[in-house]
Order: structure tokens, then C-alpha cells, then sequence
């Protein structure tokens, strides 16, 4: 059984929940990374994700396997100097080196203030 961490450093993806300036919600999957306890973005700058994360930091994330859920919820602050740990584990875990990938210029650090599922972080089935 994997810990949290564990399948958040495996995993390719997470639903992104963001808010569009109506309020309607807005959901996609999209790569990611976890690095010093955050979860970490890439997209392109005008992507909806993007201008909905710059509008309205507030967001939800949740791993794909609806049958063991990790579901977080946080905030999101686009980075402009990208630590190095983000862009080497990027390349290690999707094969992308966002540093020279021009289509997609705006990085984004999820912190997750709160875990909602599982109860037991230690231990996910």
C-alpha cells in the first residue's frame, strides 16, 4: 500500500478544479509534480486553468483513482523563478523539460492547505 506522498510523486495526473470569474467551475487533468510538500503546474499562460488560478488562488486537486481518492485543497501562486527541483522532476517523471518548452510559460505551486481524503494519510489502499 502507497503512502500520499508516494503516489503523489508517481502518478502523471490530477483533476484541477479552478473557478472561472462567473463562478462556474472549471475541471481538467493536467501533469504534475510534487516537490517540497506542494503540488506544482505547468500550463500555457492563457490557458482557462491559468487565467482562473491568477483570478482565484483557490483550488481543488484530487489524484485519478476515484477508488482510493487523495483530495486536497489549496492555493495557487504562479512562480516566475522556477526552482530547479521543479524543472528536474518534471523531465523525470513526463520526460518535459518546461524550461525550454515555450507553449507553456506559466508554472503554478499548489499548496495544499488541507487533505480530505483518506482520513489515514500514512496508509492509502
Amino acid at each position: 500500500m502507497a503512502t500520499r506522498a508516494e503516489r503523489l510523486h508517481a502518478e502523471p495526473n490530477i483533476w484541477l478544479a479552478t473557478s472561472r470569474p462567473t463562478g462556474k467551475p472549471h475541471l481538467t487533468p493536467i501533469w504534475f509534480v510534487f516537490v517540497d510538500d506542494a503540488v506544482w503546474v505547468c500550463t500555457g499562460a492563457n490557458a482557462v486553468k491559468a487565467r482562473n488560478m491568477t483570478a482565484d488562488p483557490r483550488v481543488s486537486i484530487a489524484l485519478e483513482d476515484g477508488n482510493a481518492p487523495v483530495v486536497g485543497e489549496g492555493t495557487a501562486q504562479r512562480v516566475l523563478d522556477v526552482p530547479a527541483a521543479v524543472v528536474v522532476e518534471f523531465q523525470r517523471k513526463h520526460n518535459w523539460d518546461i524550461a525550454t518548452d515555450d507553449a507553456y510559460q506559466a508554472v503554478f505551486r499548489i499548496e495544499i492547505a488541507k487533505w480530505l481524503h483518506p482520513s489515514n494519510e500514512a496508509e492509502i489502499v
